[in-house]
């Protein structure tokens, strides 16, 4: 049996939203590998040592690490487990996970060569970034895109309404107020509408988000986080999707969004565009631009034809994230 010690943050239970680490490897061990994961101190510090203290514990009893690896301060946890990594020589993988690492390619190449250069493999969830790395030199990206159980998503063809559901963390990168502002700005041609916001608070931004609600009354629902079975029940209850980031990669929002059958308006940012065909499966538009974003939403409000080729179209694409067909390419990897 295959042992994995998986390096990532593992904070589903302090209130965050569920991570890659919590649903991969919780895949991987279901498939029989023997999977360790790490870490889930809430302290950034205590984290890293913890991650750190974990690839020493571990070095005699596996055959490889698995690395989260982020675009912002998280670049680093996965920097120094590289670094143990090679030096008790344990093979690793980093996991692309990071929608902006292309700009931490350009910021710190040397940083980057010690940790991507280095590396067994590079595990990329979209052609995006593979494109990104392999123009920077990194040639042994292999591309297995996020997955879900498709089986817990059940496709409901429901009726477009001005039902808005938005589900993230609040953080600026994802530019949850873009989400508030489409809103107030289709409220007088749509006096029904509605928004819900789904998620936990990262940097303030919920606290901004609430108290711009409040101050100009707007029909706004914020739930918090939610587990899964929650939101997806909850879901049941909006039309349409709306995902508002700055940066993004593969967002597993999104595929949910898709396979439930809400069809999907996003910013066309990062790997977006290589998960998405606007007017096909989903209608992209700029980033911060709430006239564009607008637009959309009234598109799919008035042409039914088109919110339901995108709505179908949506749910066979989301079908090919599922985790039986997907599994199969880290099988190769991992083997």
């Amino acid at each position: 049996m295959k042992k994995i010690l998986y390096i990532g943050n593992k904070l589903n239970y302090q209130n965050n939203t569920v991570t890659s680490i919590e649903t991969l490897g919780v895949f991987l061990k279901k498939e029989g590998y023997g999977v360790i994961t790490v870490s889930d101190k809430k302290n950034k510090i205590v984290r890293i040592f913890d991650m750190c203290r974990a690839v020493i514990k571990y070095r005699s009893f596996i055959n490889v690490i698995l690395i989260d690896t982020y675009s912002t301060q998280n670049f680093y946890y996965a920097l120094l487990v590289s670094y143990f990594a090679r030096l008790f020589n344990v093979p690793y993988i980093p996991i692309l996970r990071g929608g902006n690492l292309p700009c931490r390619l350009k910021k710190n190449p040397k940083l980057c060569k010690a940790l991507f250069g280095n590396a067994k493999h590079l595990i990329s969830p979209s052609f995006y970034l593979e494109n990104c790395f392999k123009n920077f030199g990194y040639l042994n990206v292999n591309v297995i895109p996020n997955t879900i159980d498709i089986e817990k998503y059940h496709f409901l063809n429901r009726f477009v309404e001005p039902k808005l559901l938005w589900v993230r963390s609040f953080d600026k990168i994802y530019n949850p107020f873009l989400a508030v502002r489409v809103l107030e700005r289709l409220i007088s041609l749509y006096p029904t509408i509605s928004l819900c916001m789904v998620g936990p608070d990262k940097d303030g931004t919920l606290k901004y988000c609430k108290e711009y609600v409040d101050k100009h009354n707007l029909p706004v629902s914020f739930t918090g986080k939610l587990k899964k079975e929650a939101w997806l029940k909850l879901s049941e209850n909006y039309s349409i999707f709306i995902n508002t980031t700055n940066y993004d990669n593969t967002p597993v929002s999104v595929i949910e969004a898709m396979a439930l059958g809400l069809p999907v308006v996003s910013t066309n940012v990062g790997g977006i565009p290589f998960l998405l065909n606007n007017n096909e499966d989903a209608l992209l538009v700029p980033p911060d631009s709430e006239v564009d974003f607008s637009n959309a939403i009234i598109r799919l409000l008035t042409d039914t034809e088109l919110s339901d080729r995108i709505k179908l179209n949506a749910r066979i694409k989301a079908e090919t994230f599922d985790w039986e067909k997907v599994k199969h390419r880290w099988f190769k990897i991992l083997n």
